[in-house]
């Protein structure tokens, strides 16, 4: 039954004709439209709080870009509460976390999964040391030989104001996603997690509006935004 439902996340692989399929096509092409200008190569999702739906994002937006006919690579950054291994059915015995620590080599915790063009690397076991992991040189250097594989690198990161993990990875990318969940989190918090990004020194692109209720008139809008000031 878990299985079943992981597997419903990945509506753009299960649904790719659906208005949601769509958003994220949508979402794909203002990314890109985003960085007429600079490389987008390396992009994180991340959010204000937990359970406002980035994994969920950040899972259909790598299949989106595999589809395109992008080498893609899906990270499972937030090395406290991992959750990508469940939406794609692979085993989490090893991942970023071993690689972090200097315990396995690069290709060991690659999967190749059942979407064409995407690969996955998991969070690994949770280390008792998860910030100390990822502000490490190591994360740079590892992206750096990723950059010369894969055309574009997504990372699912922990919430901003849970803790400080999140803004680590945000500050070595090249651009931001911020998933909100309409109704959810207080407009004070979401400006107050777009401070910390920008001290951070992080490229906010934009901010994706998750489960918001539309009229009719709206039913084709996509949510999408620039970040409010």
């Amino acid at each position: 039954m878990r299985h079943s439902a992981n597997k419903s996340k990945l509506v753009m692989n299960t649904n790719r004709r659906s208005n949601i399929s769509e958003g994220y096509r949508n979402l794909r092409t203002n990314i890109q439209f985003s960085g007429w200008n600079q490389k987008l190569q390396v992009l994180v999702v991340t959010s204000t709080q937990a359970g406002e739906g980035k994994t969920t994002t950040i899972s259909n937006l790598a299949v989106a870009y595999a589809h395109e006919g992008k080498k893609v690579l899906l990270i499972d950054g937030d090395l406290r509460h991992p959750s990508l291994q469940g939406i794609f059915n692979v085993p989490n015995r090893v991942g970023l976390s071993n690689i972090l620590a200097n315990q396995c080599s690069y290709g060991e915790i690659i999967h190749q999964t059942t979407v064409e063009n995407l690969s996955l690397i998991t969070a690994g076991p949770v280390p008792p040391n998860p910030t100390e992991l990822l502000s490490s040189d190591k994360l740079r250097e590892i992206i750096e030989v990723w950059k010369e594989e894969f055309d574009v690198i997504l990372i699912d990161t922990s919430p901003v104001m849970a803790v400080a993990d999140g803004l680590i990875v945000a500050s070595i990318s090249d651009g931001v996603i911020l998933v909100v969940q309409a109704g959810k989190v207080k407009r004070e918090f979401i400006k107050k997690t777009k401070e910390k990004l920008e001290l951070a020194k992080a490229n906010i692109l934009g901010v994706v509006l998750n489960n918001k209720k539309y009229t009719k008139s709206e039913a084709h809008q996509y949510y999408y935004y620039s970040i409010p000031e």
